[in-house]
């Protein structure tokens, strides 16, 4: 089974799950659920979280 992943329609300002400035990305969890990234954080958790086998989408 393949899983397409579309990035979500931005209506509002996401922000950093970790410092509160403007997501860049969000991170799909395998089991559930997602995580909003900067930048920063995005690069900083990125390969811990593909490790896990979440999926990272750009946001526009």
């Amino acid at each position: 089974m393949t899983t397409t992943v579309i990035a979500p329609q931005q209506a509002t300002r996401i922000d950093c799950d970790r410092c509160g400035v403007r997501a860049l990305s969000l991170a799909i969890l395998p089991g559930g659920g997602e995580l909003a990234f900067c930048g920063h954080h995005g690069r900083a958790h990125e390969e811990h979280l593909a490790a896990a086998g979440a999926q990272m989408v750009p946001l526009p």
